[in-house]
C-alpha cells in the first residue's frame, strides 16, 4: 500500500539533523520546534493559527471542546469514517447523530445531515463534523449554506486532506474549526502520532492551547480541566521538514491518479456501477483532491483483495463496518439498513496503492492484476 522507506531514504540527513537540533537543544515538549511547524504550517495552509497536539484522535476532541461542544448538545457527522470521528464527539459528551453519505464522493451528504436534523426535532444540533475522505473535500457550498440555514458550527475533519482546498480555499480554514492528523500513513506524515488543530479565530486558538495542556494559562494554574494533548517537539521538528515537500507530494499523487485512471480505461475495466466494472474515483471540480487514497468501487471486492495479496500486492478496505454498525456504538441506536449509501459502499470500496514514490511499472502491475481477476 505504502513505502516508509523510500519517502525516508530521500530526506534522512534532514529529518536526522532536525531531531538532532531537538535534541541539543533537551526542549521535548511544545517549545521551539513546535511553535516553529505551527507558524509554517499555518503559512502553507492560510489560516491565522495552528496548534500542534499528540493526535489526530485529540485535535478532533479538541476542536469540538474548544467550540464549547458539550453534554446537551448533538453533532451530526458520517457513519463512513474512521471510528475517531464519533468516538471524539462521545468523549466531548455529546450526542453522535450520523447522517448518510454521497455516493459519488463518499463525504458526508449535507441534504442528509438536514433530513437528520428534521428528523430529530427537540434535539439541540450545535455542529456538522464533514470528513474530507479519502483527501477530497466535502461540499462546502453546500455546507456553508446549512450553516447558515440553521446556525450550526462547522467542523473540519480533515485528517486525510492536508493540502487539499474547496475553491481556493484550504482544508483546515473552510469550518469554524478544524482537526488533522498526521499519522504516518498520512499525505504528511510524522514519525509516530501526532495532529493538529486550525481556526481563523484568535479566541478558539486560545481555548485550543489551554485545553491541551490540562487547562492551564499559567503553569500550575488550572482554569478548567483540559488534558495532556501536547505535541512533542521532535514530531514538530520531522514535520517541519517534511511540509516543504508536501504540495510536490500531493501533485505527484494527483498524476499517479490520474495513470491509474488512464490504465483501467486502456484494460477496459471501467463502468459507472459495480455491476458493470470498476468504478473509479471522482473529483469535485469545485476543489482540489490530494488523493490520500485511490479508492475504487469493486465488484467482488473480497476476492479482488484475496487475489491481490496473492501477487504480494497491498490494499485496504477503508471502511469495511460503518460507524452506526460497531458493536460499541450501538448505543446509538442504529441498525442495518439505516444508512443504505454508506452501506453500499463499505461493501464496495478498494484502495490500491498510493504514495508519492509509487512507480509507473508498479501502478502496471497492480492493474494487470485486476485485469487477471476479472477475465
Amino acid at each position: 500500500m505504502l513505502d516508509f522507506a523510500r519517502q525516508f531514504a530521500g530526506l534522512r540527513e534532514e529529518i536526522l539533523a532536525a531531531i538532532t537540533r531537538v535534541c541539543d537543544s533537551q526542549q521535548f515538549i511544545l517549545g521551539p520546534a513546535v511553535e516553529s511547524f505551527e507558524r509554517a504550517a499555518a503559512e502553507v495552509l492560510h489560516v491565522r493559527h495552528a496548534a500542534g497536539c499528540s493526535s489526530g484522535t485529540e485535535a478532533l476532541w479538541l476542536a469540538l471542546a474548544a467550540t464549547g461542544v458539550g453534554p446537551g448538545d448533538a453533532v451530526i457527522t458520517t457513519p463512513f469514517s474512521f471510528f475517531a470521528t464519533v468516538s471524539s464527539i462521545l468523549r466531548a459528551g455529546a450526542q453522535p447523530l450520523l447522517a448518510d453519505i454521497d455516493s459519488a464522493t463518499f463525504n458526508l451528504s449535507a441534504d442528509a445531515v438536514e433530513e437528520a436534523i428534521e428528523r430529530h426535532r427537540g434535539t439541540t444540533v450545535k455542529a456538522v463534523m464533514p470528513v474530507h475522505l479519502y483527501g477530497q473535500c466535502a461540499d462546502w457550498d453546500a455546507f456553508t449554506a446549512l450553516k447558515q440555514r440553521r446556525n450550526l458550527l462547522l467542523i473540519e475533519d480533515a485528517a486525510q486532506a492536508f493540502g487539499a482546498s474547496w475553491r481556493g480555499t484550504m482544508a483546515g480554514g473552510l469550518g469554524d474549526i478544524a482537526a488533522f492528523s498526521f499519522y504516518p500513513t498520512k499525505n504528511l506524515s510524522a514519525m509516530g502520532d501526532a495532529g493538529m488543530v486550525t481556526t481563523q479565530s484568535a479566541e478558539l486558538d486560545e481555548r485550543t492551547r489551554i485545553l491541551r495542556a490540562h487547562g492551564m494559562r499559567r503553569r500550575y494554574f488550572h482554569d478548567e480541566v483540559g488534558w495532556n494533548s501536547r505535541l512533542d517537539a521532535i514530531q514538530a521538528a520531522v514535520l517541519e521538514v517534511k511540509l516543504r515537500y508536501v504540495p510536490a507530494w500531493n501533485e505527484r499523487r494527483r498524476s499517479i491518479a490520474e495513470r491509474y485512471d488512464e490504465l483501467f480505461r486502456a484494460a477496459g475495466l471501467t463502468a459507472s456501477t459495480t455491476a458493470e466494472g470498476v468504478v473509479l474515483p471522482v473529483r469535485d471540480a469545485r476543489g482540489v483532491h490530494v488523493f490520500h487514497q485511490y479508492t475504487v468501487r469493486a465488484p467482488r471486492r473480497d476476492g479482488l483483495r484475496e487475489h491481490l495479496a496473492s501477487r504480494r500486492i497491498g490494499s485496504e478496505i477503508y471502511y469495511p463496518l460503518p460507524l452506526h454498525l460497531q458493536q460499541s456504538l450501538a448505543e446509538l441506536g442504529y441498525k442495518k439498513g439505516d444508512f443504505p449509501v454508506t452501506e453500499r459502499a463499505a461493501e464496495e470500496v478498494l484502495s490500491l496503492p498510493m504514495f508519492p514514490e509509487l512507480r509507473d511499472d508498479e501502478q502496471q502491475i497492480v492493474v494487470d492484476a485486476v485485469r487477471q481477476f476479472y477475465a
